[in-house]
């Protein structure tokens, strides 16, 4: 899965991976806003790394979790959907909207080569790319980030964005798609 070769999401090993990061999504979702230490301790189990400071506000969805790294003092608004098939960095200082959206599974196109029966049930072939977001980034809300997206450092992405290529360092981008509108200096 993390090499970006079609594979099974209904694999054994992926579908406990998944049951654990509901169960700890369950316990995050739900609890008390001021139980600073507890909200820590679940996210640090969730994530491959989180960095200090980070904020993630509730309620916040991933497929697995492990595959997410988050850096210092990053913070993520409500209703963020992560999905982690493949690894999602975050740098540090960044500020993710409310509703935005990161993938990094895909699917072939055509149905035909999309679609297949085993053992009587319909299965769909899955790849994935990498997402990574630099430092001192604010994605805007209502984005959304395709797999293999690479957003620079310092970057602005507007809202309602649909990013869909790398955008370098140092840019307002917005747009869908989303395209560099400026250089900031």
């Amino acid at each position: 899965m993390l090499n970006g070769d079609y594979y099974d999401s209904r694999d054994s090993e992926l579908i406990m991976m998944y049951h654990n990061a509901r169960k700890l999504l369950k316990a995050y979702n739900n609890l008390d806003s001021e139980l600073i230490q507890e909200r820590d301790r679940i996210l640090n189990e969730l994530f491959e790394f989180k960095g200090s400071g980070v904020w993630i506000e509730t309620p916040f969805f991933c497929d697995y979790g492990e595959n997410i790294r988050i850096g210092d003092n990053t913070f993520v608004n409500t209703n963020c959907m992560f999905l982690d098939n493949n690894k999602i960095i975050i740098g540090k200082n960044g500020l993710i909207a409310p509703y935005v959206q990161i993938y990094t599974a895909s699917h072939p196109v055509k149905a035909s080569e999309r679609i297949f029966e085993n053992e009587n049930r319909s299965r769909y072939l899955t790849s994935t790319k990498p997402v990574s977001i630099g430092d001192n980034a604010w994605i805007g809300g209502n984005s959304v980030i395709f797999p293999g997206v690479t957003i620079g450092d310092n970057v602005t992405i507007g809202a309602g964005s649909v990013v869909t290529k790398d955008i370098p360092d140092n840019v307002l981008a917005f747009g869908n798609p989303c395209q560099v509108q400026k250089k900031l200096v």
